[in-house]
């Protein structure tokens, strides 16, 4: 299944995941198209990477693991940036990592945040006939 590609901005995972190590006060969902983590007042988000280098996202409660996602990133191609369709008028952010082979690629991970990219340049892209275009 291929994604729907919309104008926005898009980066390397590397560069977003440096950037959200900062920003995990700032998620309010992450998920996959089979499982979703949310936050809550009570709960708090822990990223770091595995020895091995892998992502790992962590939903804890107090000192209880609540939901980990172990991010499997051999075919990642980029993160796309757009507004939240759902919540502009809250100014949320959807970061959609996006994977698979150029010719079909598909989300593999989605992160809501409450805001955009701060500090971090992008790459603009639009949707083309063959896919995506930078």
């Amino acid at each position: 299944m291929a994604i729907e590609t919309e104008t926005g901005g898009t980066l390397p995972f590397d560069r977003f995941w440096d950037w959200i190590l900062d920003h995990t006060n700032c998620i309010l969902s992450i998920g996959t198209e089979e499982s979703w983590l949310y936050d809550a007042e009570a709960l708090h988000w822990v990223l770091f990477a595995e020895d091995n280098g892998t992502p790992v996202v962590q939903l804890i409660l107090g000192k209880r693991l609540v939901g980990e996602m172990v991010l499997d990133t051999t075919d990642l191609l980029h993160v796309q940036v757009t507004p939240d369709p759902d919540n502009v008028e809250r100014g949320y952010f959807l970061f959609k990592v996006v994977g698979g082979l150029k010719s079909a690629p598909r989300v593999r991970y989605t992160f809501q945040l409450a805001h955009g990219l701060e500090n971090l340049p992008t790459t603009t892209h639009v949707a083309g006939v063959a896919g995506l275009k930078h």
